[in-house]
């Protein structure tokens, strides 16, 4: 799979993310970013734990990125972004924008904030509907949208005045009729007669529309300004003008304010598919978190949406993967683990190594690619290596492990056994915690033969501070069988000074299945000792899968 230009690609390890989670989606995404010159954002897809923590306070690192769901959200996708425009423009003008733009829906904004919506619907509506004589009052007109409508010039008044009060009329008969129809405050579309114009403005009118290009005589502007009259010429005759006249009304008084359905810039394209599909609406406006106007989305923007451009690290299980995956365009994973049950939609760019951490994996990427390792990213790869192995205790631990953290060590100016000592004290000070924030500080699900089962595991070099959890936990297990809607459960306590493993579990036939798989082990108050069984992915989980195919 081949990078988009200029798109975000993310990096990111597994849920409940341990210390080669994080730090590897950190390193690995500097790497690729120096090598590609696209930007990489290192991610996580849950919280991280004490331990990892203080490795990144201890390395001046910033947290990553929280990302809980990789589905695609508006904001990955092209909208159309249709300026906002003024409430107190003319439905001529909107009528011309929209044609223009392309557009049906023109969103209405005021400080970026979305007032309302008007469509080309609305606007022929208004063309169609038969309006009293008084709607160009009532609907507060500017007689500036008067004078653009009817392409004309502000002979005497202020254009950025209302006509507010009054209707609109024709004066076709002569001045002695008019002055029985003509009203205060009234807007009058005339001709060029010098008598009409006076009696108009004679009987306190408003306005005075001058047709026909005609010219507006000295007199006839003086008392104008005296009777507060505003007058207007227009180029156009006395029925095209009042034919047109009722355009210059604002749109603001036909928008849509009510039951106007918007979308926030966050939102996940799947969620908002059968909304848009159930309604009638061609467009949607978008807003972001603050509700500001961002612009316009419709069914036709779905069709060639993109997926987010995700790497995976330290996983390729399906379970243990961030929500939202099969909905994402993966483009590489680099793991240390077995093969899950991840899917791809193309050929990934996959590297998979039977070594203790995926950290020393990317320490060898920098080495082939010539690149440089800063002290802070030499220290963050070795603390994952030091946290995935123990300290070089676990079986899965290799040479190549053990050589690639002692020159980071030296990269870092870092003694590891100081480094671990400090890591596993932060990690294992869980007084603190919750039972459920200890379950879920290093939770997995696998996959065995058709049987589900969740395998929880906690690391601590104070054994008085592992019995004492012990306690805590029994109860605590019996809780969380049903909620996870798994087969079996299991909470690995891990003695990295004893180099063995105290499992709890909650199945009814958990130890039996223990006893097959560890031959020797010892069960032992609620729970079954593992002697010099440290590794979960190493040890614990190919042991059970044996059984379980058996």
């Amino acid at each position: 799979m081949i990078q988009e230009a200029g798109r975000k690609v993310i990096v990111i390890g597994h849920r409940n993310p341990d210390t080669d989670s994080i730090c590897s989606a950190i390193a690995y995404a500097r790497l690729k970013q120096a090598l590609t010159g696209e930007e990489h954002i290192p991610c996580r897809a849950g919280m991280i734990n004490p331990e990892t923590q203080y490795v990144l306070e201890k390395f001046n690192i910033p947290v990553p990125e929280l990302r809980e769901d990789v589905r695609t959200q508006i904001k990955d996708i092209e909208i159309r972004k249709t300026k906002g425009v003024r409430s107190n423009i003319s439905l001529k003008k909107a009528w011309s924008l929209m044609k223009d733009l392309g557009v049906v829906t023109l969103p209405i904004t005021r400080d970026n904030h979305l007032e309302g919506l008007i469509t080309i619907g609305d606007i022929a509506n208004s063309y169609m509907n038969v309006y009293d004589s008084a709607i160009l009052s009532a609907a507060c007109t500017q007689y500036v949208n008067i004078k653009e409508t009817l392409e004309g010039i502000v002979v005497v008044g202020d254009e950025q005045d209302y006509f507010d009060k009054g209707k609109v009329l024709v004066a076709a008969a002569n001045p002695d009729l008019m002055e029985s129809y003509i009203e205060e405050h009234d807007l009058v579309i005339l001709g060029n007669r010098y008598e009409s114009q006076f009696c108009a403005i004679e009987m306190n009118a408003g306005c005075i529309v001058v047709c026909d290009g005609a010219p507006v005589s000295m007199t006839i502007r003086k008392l104008a300004e005296e009777r507060q009259c505003t007058v207007i010429s227009t180029p156009f005759d006395t029925f095209t003008a009042s034919r047109l006249i009722n355009q210059s009304m604002p749109i603001g008084y036909f928008m849509k304010t009510n039951h106007i359905i918007s979308f926030d810039i966050e939102d996940y394209t799947d969620d908002i598919k059968d909304i848009m599909a159930s309604k009638r609406h061609r467009d949607f406006p978008i807003l972001d978190k603050d509700g500001h106007y961002k612009g316009m989305i419709s069914r036709r923007n779905l069709l060639g949406m993109k997926r987010k451009q995700v790497i995976l690290v330290d996983h390729n299980e399906r379970s243990q993967a961030v929500e939202g995956i099969e909905g994402a365009d993966i483009l590489e994973i680099i793991d240390h683990h077995r093969l899950g049950s991840l899917e791809t939609i193309s050929p990934v760019f996959f590297r998979n190594q039977p070594l203790g951490c995926t950290a020393t994996i990317i320490y060898q990427m920098y080495k082939e690619a010539g690149a440089e390792i800063c002290p802070e990213v030499a220290g963050l790869l070795c603390s994952a290596i030091v946290s995935d192995t123990l300290l070089y205790r676990s079986p899965t631990c290799t040479e190549i492990d053990r050589q690639a953290a002692e020159i980071l060590a030296g990269i870092a100016g870092v003694d590891t056994k100081k480094l671990a000592r400090e890591m596993f004290a932060a990690g294992s000070d869980l007084r603190q915690k919750s039972e459920k924030e200890i379950f879920y500080q290093d939770y997995k699900v696998f996959n065995m033969e058709g049987t589900t089962v969740g395998i929880a595991q906690i690391s601590s070099m104070d054994e008085e501070e592992l019995q004492n959890l012990k306690e805590r936990m029994v109860p605590f297990l019996e809780k969380m069988k049903n909620k996870h809607n798994v087969d079996m459960l299991f909470f690995m306590l891990t003695s990295i000074l004893d180099e063995s493993t105290e499992v709890l579990c909650d199945s009814f036939n958990g130890e039996q299945l223990l006893e097959q798989a560890f031959p020797g082990c010892r069960p032992q108050n609620q729970a079954v000792i593992l002697p010099g069984v440290v590794s979960r992915k190493k040890q614990f989980v190919p042991a059970m899968m044996l059984v379980l195919q058996g």
